[in-house]
């Protein structure tokens, strides 16, 4: 049976209602024996997108300890919470932490200092990054950040999505290079409050709905599209589709490939192969139930992260890619997104030299088999003509453990 057959409609429908009401967070499960104790420390980051409501119905059904209950696992989950990569990637590289949630940038950056990680699945993808400002603002596009001061966390991915913006809009991604002063703010939700001493920020897009209220105004994202504050070249007001965003190779996901991953330190899946199989389970029955729910009642599940109504929450839950997609398995194209990112960060000099694509390909490998296991389990959903579907409106390819006919790549 598989994780989106597990409940009826009716069932469902019953446990949204729930959901919106929030009561949907204390149910546990019987065990059918005691199993062999093990405790595993679990890193998310609830402030972010997609994966926030994902981990949080992980935590509130207790899946991940369901499913390793079903390999003999005792199983308690130290579930930790950070505001960003950076201090997961600290605390995984002192053997301090199991398993994290990473984006692409600081992924590529372990990756580069050869950490011993892997990465399982996407955690999530396709967040919106806006650029930000104050409503009495004079800066109305790209073009008037000459000479100004912008801040957002350096270092990540809305730092790179930033400089892809500059790259085609303004024809070179150097903040420097337009006399563009960047600024680090250290939380997701100071970026969105546009700080005194910054004229600008890149943002992510709850952490933004939220701060509107405060006075916060966007110009444009990074899909492409002008927001409400945009005046320029392209027009006045939102949804126009600014032309440069063609030009970069990661359209129609926008100026920026978006991904984060959910990252396993490698003595894990040499010691607890099955605990990894039992979070791939319990990720995906998550996704899936979610993925059916009304966008507003998933949002909800993390209100008191987000601070967002069922209504503005919606917009989050609606452009995630895991959600669009249903499954939360990796694909060549998201592997790409770290093969193009790492070619930016080192024409940007945050990295000596771009990654390999048989180095990213590699933090795949010892996980591949156990993705397969997990995808055979759940009745081998959804069947490989999805994976390439060009159609889709994000940028897929062959799943993980099919990598051996995935394309060679400079």
């Amino acid at each position: 049976m598989t994780a989106r057959s597990m409940l009826t409609r009716r069932h469902w429908l019953h446990e949204a209602a729930a959901l919106a009401g929030g009561a949907l967070g204390g149910a546990g499960f019987a065990r059918a024996q005691a199993g062999r104790p093990f405790t595993l420390s679990y890193g998310w980051v609830p402030m972010a997108g997609g994966n926030s409501p994902v981990t949080q119905y992980m935590i509130n059904k207790k899946l991940f300890e369901k499913h390793a209950a079903s390999f003999g696992y005792e199983l308690t989950v130290d579930y930790r919470t950070y505001p960003a990569a950076a201090p997961q990637v600290e605390a995984m590289a002192k053997s301090e932490l199991d398993m994290a949630m990473w984006g692409n940038t600081p992924t590529l950056r372990a990756i580069v200092a050869q950490q011993p990680f892997s990465l399982v699945s996407v955690a999530e993808g396709r967040l919106r990054f806006l650029l930000c400002t104050r409503k009495d603002s004079p800066i109305r596009n790209v073009q008037d950040l000459k000479g100004k001061t912008v801040g957002t966390l350096l270092g990540a991915d809305p730092y790179n999505a930033f400089t892809q913006i500059l790259r085609y809009e303004l024809g070179n991604p150097d903040p420097a290079a337009h006399g563009i002063r960047m600024v680090h703010l250290p939380t997701l939700p100071e970026a969105a409050q546009v700080p005194s001493g910054v004229d600008a920020t890149l943002a992510i897009y709850p952490a933004f709905l939220k701060a509107q209220a405060a006075g916060t105004v966007a110009i444009m994202n990074s899909y492409g599209y002008t927001e409400s504050h945009y005046d320029g070249p392209a027009g006045k007001g939102a949804g126009i589709l600014l032309p440069s965003v063609k030009n970069s190779p990661f359209y129609p996901d926008g100026y920026y490939l978006h991904r984060s991953f959910r990252v396993v330190h490698n003595k894990l899946v040499e010691e607890h192969p099955n605990l990894v199989l039992a979070f791939l389970l319990a990720q995906q029955e998550a996704v899936s139930i979610l993925s059916e729910a009304d966008p507003g009642a998933v949002s909800q599940l993390v209100k008191s992260y987000w601070g967002l109504s069922p209504a503005d929450g919606a917009k989050v839950v609606r452009d995630e890619v895991v959600f669009r997609r249903g499954w939360a398995w990796s694909t060549e194209g998201d592997a790409l997104s770290m093969l193009a990112t790492g070619k930016m960060m080192a024409g940007a000099k945050i990295i000596p030299e771009p990654v390999s694509w048989a180095q990213i390909k590699s933090v795949f490998e010892r996980t591949a088999p156990l993705v397969r296991q997990a995808y055979d389990r759940l009745g081998e959903k959804p069947g490989l003509p999805e994976f390439q579907s060009v159609k889709a409106g994000d940028l897929r390819g062959l799943p993980s453990w099919e990598m051996r006919r995935w394309k060679d790549r400079v």
